[in-house]
């Protein structure tokens, strides 16, 4: 087989690389040059976000089987990829994400949800539901139902992360200490190691499977306490996670998912888009998730060997509470005076 990545040299992407060339594909890389691809690879340079940007494609006689595109941003950009690959590739993936559906997502939502509305495959940058929505009407646009491949993954996480959520959670428990720990302890959580992802992509392009799949581990593969417990264990320290009722983390102000990575509340609106999805079609096709501690250890393993500091995308907000707010929740919920939650906020 023979496969185009667009991007190719971080998280998803590299991912994808690397499970193409185990499986002894030939692999061409389309990238900025900012980040060393893979060994193995061939490697194209142009920057999707300028007018000339395409010409080393376009000055390329190369032909693939399929294209992995993992663009996030304007969703012509997308577009001017697919139209110029299109007598040259036979099968156009797009990975796009969970967010395209519209707010808010039903409990167990399906592929057949409602998506979000204004999204157009020649428009420029709008906001993130938009522009991946955007990108899958453009690959579609190019290359029809038959031959384009939706993948709306959920919450991914795993080695080489430039988000920085699973990050953020591996070097605060590191520090060790009482750790402010969202609960409940047993909430259910999805997500997906990039690494899981990348074999079901590359197994589905064997497959020359086409349309949308939501790509997120099914519900109840792991928990909140399991993944933080993972993080412990994983790294070694003597962090104590102080398990912290929902209402209290919420009146200190601190946003779900944003300030402390991955979690939200249960019964809202955000748990609900985004651990309660539908990956029956996905795993019907083959999808497998590795253990949580598996994705734990080997991020932890990956940001130890890099110095501890995770790479973080320019246009994402850092994550994580700040140590002054956790150490006052902390204070708070062990009765220490001088609180700033609301009077009864603690009260059990």
């Amino acid at each position: 087989m023979r496969l185009l990545v667009l991007g190719g040299t971080e998280f998803v992407g590299r991912a994808v690389v690397t499970a193409a060339l185990a499986r002894g594909w030939e692999v061409t890389v389309f990238h900025r040059g900012r980040h060393r691809p893979p060994p193995g690879v061939r490697a194209l340079h142009g920057d999707r976000g300028t007018a000339a940007g395409l010409a080393a494609l376009a000055d390329h006689d190369g032909r693939w089987d399929a294209v992995v595109d993992t663009w996030s941003a304007a969703p012509r950009a997308v577009l001017a990829a697919a139209r110029l690959l299109r007598g040259r590739t036979g099968r156009y993936v797009y990975v796009s994400s969970r967010s395209v559906y519209a707010w808010p997502s039903p409990p167990g939502a399906a592929e057949d949800a409602p998506l979000v509305a204004g999204a157009a495959a020649d428009a420029g940058a709008s906001d993130y539901p938009r522009d991946k929505r955007g990108g899958e009407l453009a690959a579609v646009a190019a290359f029809g139902e038959r031959d384009s491949l939706l993948v709306r993954a959920g919450l991914i996480l795993g080695p080489h992360e430039n988000i920085g959520r699973l990050p953020w959670w591996l070097t605060r428990i590191a520090r060790g200490g009482p750790v402010l720990a969202p609960g409940p302890r047993d909430l259910p959580i999805q997500f997906i190691d990039v690494r899981d992802l990348a074999d079901w992509v590359v197994g589905a392009v064997e497959r020359e499977s086409s349309g949308p799949y939501n790509l997120v581990a099914p519900p109840g593969h792991t928990t909140m306490g399991e993944l933080l417990e993972a993080c412990v264990r994983a790294t070694g320290a003597d962090a104590e996670l102080r398990w912290t009722d929902p209402e209290v983390i919420l009146a200190a102000g601190i946003e779900p998912w944003t300030g402390l990575p991955v979690w939200a509340p249960p019964g809202g609106e955000t748990y609900d888009a985004v651990h309660r999805a539908d990956v029956s079609r996905a795993v019907a096709t083959g999808l497998v998730c590795r253990p949580v501690d598996a994705t734990v250890a080997d991020t932890w393993r990956w940001l130890t060997r890099i110095g501890g500091t995770a790479p973080r995308r320019p246009d994402r907000p850092a994550p994580g509470v700040a140590p002054e707010v956790e150490a006052r929740v902390l204070d708070a919920v062990r009765g220490v005076p001088g609180t700033t939650l609301e009077e009864g906020a603690l009260d059990d």
